[in-house]
């Protein structure tokens, strides 16, 4: 008789010299099912990750934990700038609750940011889902390649945003409210390529609540100097962004969908991204004189300012060859660094 395999609906006989000292009752395959359902699970997360682009996560969320430093340093008045400039004022003096509840609040936000972003990126593409078949470029995303169902994506958009709204209950209740607004944001700007050229820039201000959502998240009120960086990132995001729908110009004519460069040319475009960039730079470098910053910041804010320039240099009207080196690489780069040099500069004011 046939041992049936429960697993896989598959079975062996006992005659089988290969499987003779199987337990009888038993498949060899049930001996491996831990093992199939760890692969599973890996490869699901892998879908997943890859839906949202995950590794995209690291354009705003060094911004985010510029706002949360901060935002640390004026809660614990190392900091003074509500009428005069930036300047430390003290020492660390914490006790261990203090240090339990900073930890946790920094926990949250790079939940808070993992969890919007992924919920934005995923609603985009459930959103996007019948344009991306249809585009060449884009056939084989998760969706169109039938990787991910479109209801799965959807449902997974859904528990995200919850997810996101429960965390910011949990940091203050300015946060939970403006979570229902920064959600309308990253959702919305989905839509917008339907009806404006201008969804470059609802992009940059989903991304540009990062330093300020961050900042937030400790003080629960508004200061001006989180607020440069978010203008920072606003215009930054903004213009990288118009870089990338370089590739997508002709087909967004022909589709009817709108975009900076499907509206003005690729030429016309990139000279608006440009400007965009040099709003960006000017808003880190005032963010730096505002703050009374040293020597490290103004190494970082030369580096960024470097890629910013770099990545222009690498996209051409008539080549778009370099196109994911400008947009990721050089922008994922930039703002890793440019924290990275905030954080150096901050310590280096420690006595």
């Amino acid at each position: 008789m046939p041992f049936p395999d429960r697993s896989l609906g598959r079975c062996f006989t006992g005659q089988n010299k290969k499987h003779r000292n199987s337990p009888p009752g038993r498949c060899l395959t049930d001996q491996n099912k831990p093992e199939q359902t760890l692969t599973f699970t890996m490869s699901t997360v892998k879908k997943y990750l890859s839906l949202v682009k995950f590794s995209h996560t690291v354009f705003a969320m060094p911004f985010a934990i510029i706002g949360y430093l901060l935002a640390v340093l004026k809660t614990e008045q190392l900091l003074a700038f509500h009428h005069e400039p930036w300047k430390l004022t003290g020492a660390f003096n914490w006790s261990e609750t203090v240090k339990h509840d900073m930890r946790i609040k920094l926990l949250l936000i790079v939940a808070c940011m993992v969890l919007a972003r992924s919920a934005a990126m995923a609603f985009n593409r459930y959103l996007d889902r019948h344009f991306d078949a249809q585009n060449p470029r884009t056939a084989i995303r998760e969706i169109p390649s039938g990787l991910v169902k479109e209801k799965n994506a959807l449902w997974f958009t859904i528990i995200c945003s919850g997810l996101f709204i429960i965390c910011c209950w949990f940091i203050n209740r300015m946060c939970f409210y403006l979570s229902f607004v920064a959600l309308a944001v990253v959702l919305g700007y989905s839509y917008t390529k339907r009806f404006t050229a201008l969804c470059h820039l609802v992009l940059g201000a989903g991304l540009a609540l990062a330093p300020i959502g961050a900042f937030l998240a400790i003080t629960g009120r508004f200061e001006l100097l989180p607020v440069l960086f978010s203008f920072a990132v606003f215009f930054w995001v903004s213009g990288f962004d118009i870089i990338y729908a370089l590739q997508d110009d002709a087909f967004d004519r022909e589709k009817g969908l709108h975009s900076i460069p499907a509206a003005l040319g690729r030429k016309n475009a990139l000279r608006v991204s440009e400007l965009l960039h040099v709003f960006s730079a000017g808003f880190i470098i005032y963010a730096g004189w505002y703050g009374h910053f040293g020597t490290w910041y103004i190494a970082g804010a030369a580096f960024f300012c470097g890629l910013l320039i770099y990545q222009h240099l690498l996209v051409k009207p008539n080549d778009l060859s370099k196109v994911g080196k400008a947009f990721f690489t050089t922008n994922g780069i930039a703002s890793v660094i440019f924290m990275a040099f905030v954080i150096a500069d901050l310590y280096a004011h420690f006595p």
